[in-house]
This record gives structure tokens, C-alpha cells and sequence, in this order.
């Protein structure tokens, strides 16, 4: 990265962008076809918040947090301002095609803007990443998100150890046969999957996939499934396991795991309420075998009659993802199949009423979830079914894809940072990115 190109005609151009207040500019970021990135000489960074190019702002933008990484937009052309304070599209620099970049943030930080970029109709989907805004200010790389919570167990450099394989071969060779361990050793390996890695460090969160079907079609769905937006990242498991396995990796974990706990419901399964059987079973039995560590389940809802066999089993807390607490968006969405949100607002007032802590696996995107009335109407939501807290998560999806295909937008937005502070002055509600020990 070269962060000096022509400095001091570039001073001069945003010289009236410094005199209001900027203590520097933020500048526009472009890559070459090889990958190589760079600052632009003559053009300041620009954001998108739903279908709108706005001009970046200090309270947006934190330096590149380690774990971050940077990704250029196939075909997307980069968009800047000029010194008019012109939004313009830069498809060439010297003579050479250049393509937009986009920051991929770790986990514990929520982006508050989409890159700004155009790319030609007809183009497929962007592959299913959460894609941030990023700019060259202060000798240093820049982009547009908040930290919202402590990432120290899910830092990258806890996870892909040298010592992760022999880990995996060690587990296999102690219960052949198991078909979970078999889908978590292909989620380690294959996909660096973060909470399939720590069944086999014996640590914090695991997952365990149950269930090989859904009765959603979320448009972003990250396990492999029938869709028309774009190749998924896993492969779901392939078939329903017996009680007897999942109680075996259950029952290990829960035991001797520091910060343990259990999640169903991960990226390589489906629905895990329409393996509610399964479930419920493995809980009660493990539950009369070890009475430490959390079990958890991450959920869409829908399907109140498997969450009430859960609820009775003993579990302790269950995650719902959800878009928005609007209906037609969160059909738009999730695209539910034989349940509604009426459905998931049931089985939470359920799970309340029973004592299970309740989060929502909030799918965030600016333009979306920070307008006025998707905030009146998620903060009514967590009112009237007593969400107990909040967790942020960046939607990872093409924004012109979602957005062709969601109701259209109205109402004024706030921006992201000013609709995590609304969420926090919430009495009692907690507001982060992670399960919790329970």
C-alpha cells in the first residue's frame, strides 16, 4: 500500500473538508486486477448505507482491527469524492481498471458502512461475506465499524494451530464412528469453523450439528442448501445422527471444557427445532450426567411445538436469528415455511416464561436495520417478549441483491452507531456479539 501519493496536492484539493473539522481526509482505497491495494491521490473515501453513497465521518471508522482482512468487489468499479464534494465512480486509474475493496471484520465488531462501489447488471451475487467500508487516513488503513464486544475467544490467533490436526486425529481415533465428530473434523479443517475447532481444543463454545433440514430459505443462508443467490460456504450434515452421539460429545465437552458451552443450531445444519427429539433427548440425558457448562440453541423459532420439547428438556438459553421484527421484511428474508413471525414471537414469550435466557441474533445491515422504523418496531419486540439481549451480527450477503429483493425502505436513518447506543439505554438488556455462559 502506498499511502502518500502526491500529498501535498491532495492537502490542497481537501483543504475545505480539513478547515470543517477533519483532523485528515480519509481516502479513497482501490485495488489493481493483482490484488495489490492502494490509496487514491485525488479522491476521498465514500460509504453506502442501503442504496445511498454518503461521505465518510469520523465517528464511523476505527483503525483495521487484527483479525480483519481486505477483499476487492469482482467487477465493482469504486466510488469517491472529488473535491466538488461529487460522488464519482472510478473505473480507471492511469489508465488501468481498478476495483473497489471492502474490509471482512473479525468477530466482535459491527460494521457502521457498506464499501460504496458499482458493479454492471447481470453480475452474479457477491459471494457471502459481511462487507465494510475502508478508507487510507493517518498513514494507516481505516474502516467503518464499532467494537461491540470483547473478541478475545474468537481472536484468529486461537484457532488453525499447528497443533489442530493432531488434535482431530486424536478425537476420531477415541470414538470412531461418531457422525458429529466427523462433520465437525470436515468443519475444522475445511471451513475454519470456529466453534467446530473447540470441540477438539475442549474449550468455550462448541458446536453440534444435529439437524440436516430447515423450514426457512434465508436469502443468505451460509449452509449449503437449493438457492438462487449464491454458492454457500458449508455443506450442511448429511443426515440425522443417533441420541448416542450427540450425548457423547456433549457430555465431553460440557465436563471438562473451560467456559463450556454447548450450540445447536451452527452454519453446517439446518433447522435444529426439526430434530427436537434428538435434541430434547441428548439434553435430558446429559443433564443427568454433568450439571455444569451452558447448553444452547441457535434458532430461528418457527417451530413452537419442537421449541416447547426443548424448553421442557432443561436447556438454558436459545438464540433466535432474526432480520427484523417487521413481518414483510422478515418474510422477504427468512422466507419461512409453514410458520410466521407470529410463530417465533410464541415460542420466546415460551422460553421466557419458563426462565431460558433469551438473545436474538440480529442481522445487521446499514440502510436496514438502523432505519427509524425497523428500531421502533425490533425495540416493541424485545419489550413485549422480554429479549433479554442483543446480538449483532453483519449480514453476510451482496447488499444489491438483499435490497432488490426487500420490501422498499422508508423512514429516516440513523446510522448504525446511534441505533447500537438506543439499544443500549434499553433497561436491563445486554447488547454484544456473543452467547454467554449461563
Amino acid at each position: 500500500m502506498n499511502g502518500h501519493l502526491y500529498p501535498r496536492a491532495y492537502e490542497q484539493w481537501f483543504g475545505d473538508r480539513i478547515s470543517r473539522g477533519f483532523l485528515s481526509v480519509y481516502r479513497l482505497v482501490y485495488a489493481d486486477a493483482g490484488g495489490r491495494f492502494y490509496d487514491h491521490p485525488e479522491m476521498a473515501a465514500v460509504g453506502r448505507t442501503g442504496d445511498r453513497f454518503v461521505e465518510i465521518t469520523p465517528s464511523e471508522m476505527m483503525p483495521l482491527p487484527r483479525g480483519a482482512s481486505l477483499v476487492l468487489i469482482p467487477a465493482g468499479s469504486p466510488v469517491g469524492l472529488d473535491r466538488r464534494g461529487n460522488f464519482v465512480l472510478v473505473e480507471r486509474v492511469r489508465g488501468v481498471s481498478v476495483f473497489a475493496v471492502a474490509a471482512l471484520l473479525p468477530q466482535g465488531y459491527t460494521r457502521t458502512l457498506l464499501p460504496a462501489y458499482r458493479r454492471p447488471a447481470g453480475e452474479r451475487p457477491l459471494p457471502l461475506f459481511g462487507y465494510a467500508a475502508v478508507a487510507w487516513h493517518k498513514d494507516g488503513l481505516w474502516v467503518a465499524a464499532r467494537q461491540t464486544d470483547d473478541p478475545h475467544r474468537w481472536d484468529p490467533g486461537h484457532y488453525n494451530t499447528p497443533e489442530l490436526g493432531r488434535l482431530i486425529s486424536g478425537r476420531l481415533g477415541r470414538r470412531p464412528g461418531n457422525p458429529i465428530l466427523a462433520q465437525l473434523a470436515r468443519c475444522a479443517r475445511e471451513y475454519s469453523c470456529f466453534t467446530a475447532q473447540n470441540i477438539f481444543y475442549r474449550r468455550w463454545e462448541g458446536g453440534v450439528p444435529v439437524s440436516p433440514r430447515c423450514n426457512a430459505r434465508c436469502l443468505g443462508c451460509i449452509s449449503r442448501q437449493p438457492a438462487e443467490c449464491c454458492p454457500s460456504p458449508q455443506e450442511r450434515i448429511s443426515s440425522a445422527p443417533p441420541v448416542e452421539a450427540v450425548v457423547e460429545v456433549m457430555e465431553e465437552h460440557l465436563r471438562s471444557a473451560p467456559g463450556a458451552i454447548i450450540s445447536f443450531g451452527q452454519g453446517c445444519e439446518g433447522e435444529p427445532l426439526l430434530a427436537a427429539g434428538t435434541i430434547a433427548a441428548a439434553i435430558s440425558r446429559v443433564r443427568r450426567l454433568v450439571s455444569r457448562g451452558t447448553i444452547n440453541i441457535n434458532t430461528n423459532a418457527g417451530h413452537t411445538a419442537g421449541m416447547e420439547k426443548i424448553i421442557a428438556s432443561g436447556v438454558d438459553s436459545i438464540r433466535v436469528s432474526l432480520i427484523s421484527a417487521r413481518p414483510d421484511v422478515y418474510r422477504a428474508y427468512h422466507r419461512p415455511r409453514n410458520y410466521d413471525l407470529q410463530d417465533v414471537r410464541r415460542s420466546i414469550v415460551l422460553a421466557r416464561q419458563a426462565g431460558v435466557f433469551v438473545s436474538l441474533n440480529l442481522l445487521v445491515l446499514p440502510g436496514l436495520t438502523d432505519r427509524e422504523e425497523e428500531i421502533k418496531s425490533l425495540l416493541a419486540f424485545i419489550q413485549e417478549t422480554g429479549v433479554q439481549m442483543v446480538q449483532l451480527r453483519n449480514l453476510n450477503i451482496d447488499p444489491d441483491y438483499l435490497f432488490g429483493r426487500l420490501p422498499p425502505a422508508r423512514g429516516e436513518m440513523t446510522g448504525i452507531g446511534e441505533f447500537i447506543n438506543r439499544l443500549k439505554k434499553v433497561p436491563g438488556l445486554l447488547v454484544g456479539n456473543f452467547s454467554r455462559e449461563v
